[in-house]
This record gives structure tokens, sequence and C-alpha cells, in this order.
């Protein structure tokens, strides 16, 4: 795909609308042909993997040809506007993204005892690159410093070898210094290519069954035959239902899901939010509390669970805060917005910060980058219905919990029973990178803070 500017000066191409996108989808023209634009004005709105975004005019100008319909799906390069005539101002096309800088984030990914990575040169124009804001989040940016031996290249482009049956170790690489491109192995020799490279050898594989190699081609896809004359109806897989679907894949792909349960009694946790609910005037979840729950034991005896897989380095990387992932269910699918370094957070302002976040996700005036950098990720499935649950782990991140349905249900303690509100949980992990006693401990410690210790669950973590 190719990224540089037009040549052409009348011929506006889609820049790249986050970091590393390749392609958005077109939801509706602003403009019209023959309409005259001033520079800045808006041209379309375009639909990313999460957010609604606007494309403004780089020029003022005449439009000759809009390119594309709503719901057509424009790929990053591709030409989106034509403009009539020459530029009314000089100015010729806006540089591609490979011309301009990257853009800068708030968000960093902390490597424990580790100073942070150089930054890398920027990627060849025709490298495919991975998505780094996509539903389920990614921290930082991607590593492409190669081990002695090793190819460069992206985490995307080392997929495509695996899928291919190709040993990216032993493709020459035509990219900026000596990177591996999709092309590169897209043209390595069919049948002669080395088997694959096995997955890495991360810890704590345990008893886990090793994952088989990637087939070299997908099985072919099977067809329903409806009868003739049954109504139905055909939705488009697109926008975020599509990339849902594509970081879920990946997900169950790579990670080695298992998961623990258990239920917490929260008769005494029940009562200290609705006074507190009544004393602030705020109206407050469970869901708050759960979330000081988990920053304590993830940032006291549980760091193994706040953390993430850089598939590219073959690396475990730790962090010190918990960028708390709340899942979100919106009309147009899942999204995960991140409540940056929950821990140092109180109960009342991670309450403000979800019901903020979860509005802005549901409009879509959500930011992208609030959408990306989460370490560990919390689904409120009990908010709908339902006790327990599998959640699939929101990679690269190494461990989810489902929150379910509160109900009342008979607590027994020494020898004596009665009714309480009990809160189901299910806690998913990576099985490489967390085993089984590490994960039921946890649990364990979130369900005596929200059991035993709900006043501690009041102020931030740290």
């Amino acid at each position: 795909m190719a990224h540089a500017k037009s040549t052409d000066p009348n011929v506006f191409i889609l820049p790249d609308l986050g970091e590393g996108l390749e392609e958005a989808e077109l939801i509706a023209w602003k403009v019209e042909e023959g309409q005259a634009v001033a520079e800045h004005e808006i041209l379309a709105e375009m639909e990313t993997d999460k957010a609604l975004v606007e494309v403004p005019s780089p020029r003022a100008g005449t439009i000759g040809t809009l390119h594309g319909g709503a719901g057509d799906i424009i790929k990053v390069g591709a030409p989106l506007v034509t403009y009539a005539g020459g530029s009314s101002n000089g100015q010729t096309q806006q540089p591609s993204r490979a011309e301009e800088p990257p853009p800068q984030s708030d968000r960093k990914t902390i490597r424990s005892g580790k100073k942070p990575a150089e930054p890398a040169p920027e990627p060849a124009a025709s490298e495919e690159r991975e998505d780094v804001g996509t539903v389920v989040g990614k921290v930082g940016d991607d590593q492409f410093n190669a081990l002695p031996g090793k190819a460069l290249a992206t985490p995307a482009v080392r997929r495509l070898a695996r899928d291919m049956g190709v040993d990216i170790d032993t493709v020459r690489g035509t990219g900026i210094g000596g990177r591996v491109t999709k092309k590169d192995v897209e043209s390595a020799p069919a049948g002669g290519a080395a088997p694959a490279r096995p997955a890495p050898a991360l810890p704590d594989l345990g008893s886990a069954p090793a994952r088989a190699s990637a087939p070299t081609a997908p099985p072919p896809a099977q067809k329903v035959t409806i009868p003739q004359g049954e109504d139905t109806a055909r939705i488009p897989f697109r926008g975020v239902r599509r990339k849902i679907a594509q970081r879920l894949r990946d997900s169950v792909d790579t990670a080695v899901h298992f998961t623990v349960m258990d239920e917490a009694d929260v008769s005494e946790l029940d009562a200290l939010r609705k006074r507190l609910g009544a004393a602030s005037g705020e109206k407050v979840s469970f869901l708050p509390f759960v979330c000081s729950a988990v920053c304590r034991a993830l940032t006291t005896q549980f760091g193994a669970l706040n953390a993430t897989v850089d598939e590219a380095a073959e690396e475990i990387v730790q962090h010190r805060s918990v960028h708390m992932g709340i899942a979100a269910d919106t009309e147009n699918g899942l999204m995960v917005p991140v409540v940056p370094s929950c821990d140092r957070l109180g109960v009342l302002e991670i309450s403000r910060a979800v019901a903020q976040l979860a509005t802005s996700a549901r409009d879509r005036s959500i930011p992208r980058e609030q959408l990306s950098g989460s370490t560990f990720t919390i689904s409120n499935v009990g908010s709908y219905a339902g006790r327990f649950a599998t959640p699939v782990i929101n990679a690269p991140e190494v461990g989810i919990l489902a929150v379910g349905r509160t109900r009342e249900g008979m607590v027994t303690k020494n020898g004596w029973f009665r009714v309480g509100k009990m809160m189901p949980l299910s806690l998913a992990c990576d099985h490489r990178v967390v085993d089984g006693a590490t994960a039921a401990l946890c649990l364990a410690e979130v369900v005596r803070l929200l059991q035993d210790a709900p006043e501690s669950l009041l102020t931030p973590a740290r």
C-alpha cells in the first residue's frame, strides 16, 4: 500500500487518521461536487476501528470528484477528493503519514527495572503496521528492535509469516534498516520456505497443551442453504464490529485462556455504597468498588496480572500503575475506554471517570487515545444479566475480570446461615504468563477486600 503523497496536487489522498491505521469507512460526505470549500473545512465523516473522525480539507478550492460513497471502505493513501482546476493558494497535497512526525501520546509503557527503549526508525512506506488503537487496546508503541539472528519486522508482518508458514528470520528485508515487509513475506518462495518459527517461549506454560501451528491456508467457508423466499437481512461486517472480531480472534489464537470463578458476599459493601451515595448526592454502583479492590490486589501481591505481552520482542511487560479498561457495550459494538492510573483514584473519582467514559464511548465522541493503553480490564456483564462468564482477554493484557449480576443468596459461616447479596466474579488469565494458583489467590484477595474490608476501598490504592 502506497503512502507517498499524490503526484497530482489536485488529488487529496486519505491520510492516516490514527496511529498506523490502514483504512477507514466513509460514513457521510459533508460537501458536494462543484462546491467551493475553504481550507480546513470538513470534507467527510469517517469511521475508524473505534471513533468517528472528521476529515478537513488541506486547501481551499472547488470539489471536482468525490471518491466513494457512504459505507465504502477506503484505504489510507487512496484518493479521497479531487479538486477542480489548480490550487487557489498554491498549496499542494499535504504530506503522507510517512512524512508526518508520529503522533505523541501521554501513555507510556513502564518496563519494570528497565529504561524506555530508544525509538526505532519509522517503518517503510509499503510496510503493514499493527493498529495500536483497536477495540482491545495496546500499551505503548510497537518495538522493532531485532535480536541477533532475528528478523526486523512488525507484529502484523510476523503474524502473516506464521500464517503462510514462512520462517521470517530467513527472509531478506527490503525495508528501511533491513526491515522485513509484508511484500517480502508474500514474495518468499512458495513451498520452499522454512517451517514457521515456534511461538515465543514465555514462562509458565504449565501443563497447557502446545498450540498447533497455523494452517497455511484457511479452510473453505461453509455456505448456509436458506429456503427460497425466506426473509433475511445482510449486515456489512464493518467498522467497530469487524475490528472487534479481528482482535478477539487474535486473542483466542494467541493467549492460552483459563478462568477461575468465585462469589463475594457484598452485603456490607452494599450498605456502604448506599451511604456514600446519600452523602455525596451521586449514584454509585458496585463497579468503582470492584475497580478499587482489583487495583489493591494488582499493586500489592499480584503484579503479574498487571502486565502485557510484547509478542514481537518476546517480553512480558509488567506495569507499576493500573490503567483500568472498562468494557462498555454500545450500539456500535464493544468498546474499552481506559481509566488511566486508576490505582491513584478514590471510589468517587473512579465512579465519575467511568460514567464520563461510558457516555462518550456510546455517543462516539470519545478521543481515540482514551480507547487504548489499558493494562487490565473489567467487564461488568452483570449490569444486564447473567452470573458467571468466560471473558476473552483484552490482548495484549494477561487478565480480565467479569463481574456478574449481584443477587440474593444463602451465606454460611461457622455453622450459621443468612441471606446476603452475592456478587459472582470470573477471572480469565493468559496461562503463558499467569499460573492457576496465582490467579486463584488473586481472585480470593479481591473477594476478601469486597466482603471483609469494604471501608478500605474508599481511598486510592496508593
